[in-house]
């Protein structure tokens, strides 16, 4: 059976917000029907600058964390970013803490990010989530870092997975994880980030089947936006909502790979920017298929694209709409999940 599971970055605005903790994410993962959690462990608004929606690594803290998820028999999973050695082994004392054998990271891609954002949108509190200026040279500093750093993999007994995270192509990754050849490193599949690379979900799920050990599902449409350099931006939406045809993909993924984990990602409410060039992964245009071209969620005199992800900026009464769109769409998304995955195991995908 394969379980579903649910990332904290699918509440993004309940713990920004302080509206929800680690172990009311927990409880709320199970009560919606879920059988594992990950965990992200990255600053942003409002969160603990290194623990991120975890908060601390206190060790009483974890024994509560570990406790809670034990009860409902769900795995942990957790997620970060970069390669930096240091921070990774404190993350792993973490994670062994937590009983958890699998974190989730992506390379650092991103150069020349401005020193002053004033806001979310601009880059303020994640940087990573604005286009800046990508060198591909990055990749074969990450296989020379990781390389390094399997044996220490080895020894923990803890798996580390690449993500496709917005400017990776499922041809970039898969390379990285052959050359260093370890079943100590392999790939976590996001369903939507090869779209900010140009790239169609199924192309990627093709390639990084083989080598992906865990997952992001989530769903996107593509929106109109002409501040863009591309006049378009990719927008996240509940599964099941948006334009990926994710049937067909889930089946690849699942045919390909050995993953007995499902793991949602939420994305809503979230717009990011194509990240590379035009055609860098396959597609050259909006228009068709999942980059068919919707209208936005909101009106753009009133909320543009970028501020879908710190309502708060905007204002009180948008805040409060997105916290309960957000909870519903959660609720859809692993609803969605569930059924795709139950219609696999009886062979009708």
């Amino acid at each position: 059976m394969i379980r579903i599971g649910l990332d904290t970055e699918s509440m993004h605005l309940w713990f920004q917000n302080k509206r929800m903790d680690i172990l009311q994410f927990i409880e709320f993962a199970h009560e919606i029907g879920c059988q594992g959690v990950m965990i992200n462990l990255i600053k942003d608004y409002n969160l603990d600058p290194e623990w991120g929606t975890l908060n601390n690594n206190r060790p009483e803290h974890l024994e509560e964390v570990r406790a809670c998820a034990e009860k409902y028999g769900m795995y942990i999973e957790l997620a970060t970013k970069g390669l930096e050695h240091e921070k990774l082994k404190k993350i792993i004392d973490v994670a062994n803490a937590l009983n958890v054998s699998l974190i989730r990271t992506y390379i650092p891609i991103t150069l020349n990010a401005p020193e002053e954002a004033k806001t979310g949108g601009e880059g303020k509190y994640d940087p990573n989530k604005i286009r800046y200026d990508f060198d591909p040279a990055v990749y074969d500093e990450a296989i020379k870092t990781l390389k390094a750093f399997v044996p220490y993999l080895q020894k923990q007994r803890v798996k580390l997975a690449l993500e496709n995270h917005e400017y990776e192509t499922s041809e970039e990754l898969v390379r990285v994880v052959k050359e260093i050849n370890s079943p100590w490193v392999g790939l976590h599949y996001d369903f939507g980030n090869s779209m900010m690379a140009w790239e169609d979900p199924l192309v990627a799920a093709k390639n990084m089947g083989p080598y992906t050990i865990t997952t992001h599902f989530k769903d996107h449409i593509v929106i109109p936006w002409e501040k863009d350099r591309f006049g378009y931006v990719v927008c996240g939406v509940p599964a099941g909502q948006g334009n990926i045809d994710l049937k067909p993909v889930l089946k690849e993924l699942l045919d390909r790979s050995s993953i007995d984990r499902l793991t949602v990602e939420q994305c809503y409410p979230y717009c990011a920017q194509f990240k590379r060039s035009q055609g860098c992964g396959g597609v050259n245009q909006v228009g068709e298929g999942c980059f068919k071209i919707e209208q936005p969620i909101f009106d753009s005199n009133v909320v543009e694209p970028l501020q879908y992800y710190y309502p708060q900026e905007v204002s009180a009464e948008l805040l409060e709409d997105l916290l309960l769109r957000q909870k519903g769409g959660a609720r859809d998304s692993v609803a969605y999940a569930r059924q795709l995955c139950d219609m696999y195991e009886r062979g009708e995908l």
